[in-house]
């Protein structure tokens, strides 16, 4: 156990650093209005959007970032508040510097870029983009089995998600919502889920949504609000995002909820992210997505996500839509590292609160010495892990093979099959 004033020390940091994180609220800070994306139809989408954002003043975060550093020392739990520290650092000056090359800077700090290369040294989330475009590609003149398209309205999804809220969390239950201006087709906080009123969601949307926005986001935050001794883990930040939101599309594929139009939408942001680097403006973007999807308003809003507090003309887009895969990749590695080591005391660990893989070991520790509690809520998938253990212990052996003489084989023995 921890002493009192050790205990206390912590406990400060803590706190100061989540009231740091109080005003950063950066989806919000770099939204556009419905009144920029009629200005661009209106003009047929063929003018570079007008966006303008509210000043953001980055003292406070900044001031109690320098009262948290006061207090930390060296330890591996003071090394651990001492990245929370500068992860909020440059989440405020990121903010601080909308529509600049340096808001891009700090986002490439924060996420990353597509070409970052990933913890095996070979790998990227833009490899890994393309790689899913070339497999989905590959099989589009296929008929997948998929039910007739249609057209889920918010209110539907809406419903489904209270039920579904309600149930996991009871009387703390996020509060679910239709609203008609959103980042995204839904955001989850723990108190309220909104969901996007023009937004049209797929058969398996629901399901996605309901794993993704509920039984991951809003359980992680209430987790972390619980925390009596460690605020910071109540409290998101870009830091802990590639971590959320990998878990968050895990969580889709270990309960069967994804599928290929998902994974286009997601490997599609990657490539558009990296185009944008490379010097490509919105409009080229706009019509990169336009030919993929052949809808106006979705290749807007997915132009949009590239761009939203970026530089318009190119050069300097928001990153931070490359941590769904990136993010993916990193917690299906840990987990099937979690098997192969035994260490499966470890996968809830991953719930106590909005943290990163990377905090894991402190989080260890800080559970050892009383600081911080299990998690509240558990997914179903990680309260029942029979099927999750049952998957890693699979994928951790296929791993480990080298599946190349029997690809050799099986490519041999399709080559002979005519294709219809």
């Amino acid at each position: 156990m921890v002493s009192e004033n050790e205990a206390d020390r912590i406990r400060r940091i803590s706190d100061l650093l989540y009231r740091a994180t109080r005003s950063i609220r950066i989806l919000s800070q770099v939204s556009w209005s419905g009144k920029v994306r009629n200005q661009f139809f209106e003009k047929g989408a063929r003018e570079l959007p007008v966006v303008s954002y509210p000043g953001f003043d980055a003292s406070e975060s900044l001031g109690c970032v320098d009262e948290a550093r006061k207090h930390i020392q060296d330890s591996s739990v003071d090394a651990w508040l001492n990245r929370q520290a500068r992860y909020i650092e440059n989440s405020a000056r990121m903010l601080s510097s909308v529509g600049t090359p340096d808001y891009f800077k700090y986002s490439s700090e924060l996420y990353g870029r597509p070409l970052d290369v990933l913890p095996d040294q070979i790998s990227t989330s833009h490899a890994l983009a393309t790689h899913f475009n070339e497999q989905i590609q590959a099989v589009s003149h296929i008929d997948l089995g998929a039910p007739h398209p249609a057209c889920y309205l918010a209110e539907t999804v809406a419903d489904e998600m209270r039920k579904a809220a309600k149930a996991m969390f009871n009387d703390e239950a996020p509060v679910v919502s239709v609203v008609d201006d959103l980042s995204a087709n839904a955001l989850a906080g723990p108190r309220r889920i909104r969901i996007r009123r023009t937004a049209c969601f797929t058969d398996n949307d629901i399901s996605q949504l309901i794993n993704h926005e509920a039984y991951i986001h809003v359980a992680t935050s209430l987790n972390g609000l619980a925390q009596p001794d460690l605020k910071i883990l109540g409290a998101g930040h870009p830091g802990t995002t590639r971590t959320q939101e990998g878990l968050a599309v895990f969580a889709e594929f270990i309960t069967g909820s994804i599928d290929f139009d998902r994974m286009r939408r997601l490997a599609d942001r990657v490539l558009a992210i990296q185009m944008a680097i490379d010097g490509a403006d919105f409009l080229d973007i706009y019509r990169y997505f336009l030919e993929r999807t052949g809808n106006a308003e979705q290749a807007y809003e997915n132009s949009r996500r590239v761009f939203r507090g970026g530089v318009l003309s190119g050069g300097a887009p928001f990153t931070k839509d490359i941590v769904y895969l990136d993010g993916m990749l990193r917690v299906h590695s840990f987990l099937q590292a979690i098997v192969s080591t035994g260490r499966v005391d470890c996968i809830r660990l991953l719930f106590c609160g909005k943290l990163d893989i990377e905090d894991i070991p402190t989080i260890y520790e800080l559970s050892k010495r009383g600081l911080c509690r299990p998690p509240k809520y558990l997914p179903p998938w990680a309260s029942d892990m029979r099927f999750l253990l049952c998957n890693l212990t699979y994928s951790t052996f296929l791993s480990g093979m080298d599946l190349e003489p029997m690809k050799a084989h099986y490519d041999g023995m399709l080559d002979a099959i005519p294709k219809s």
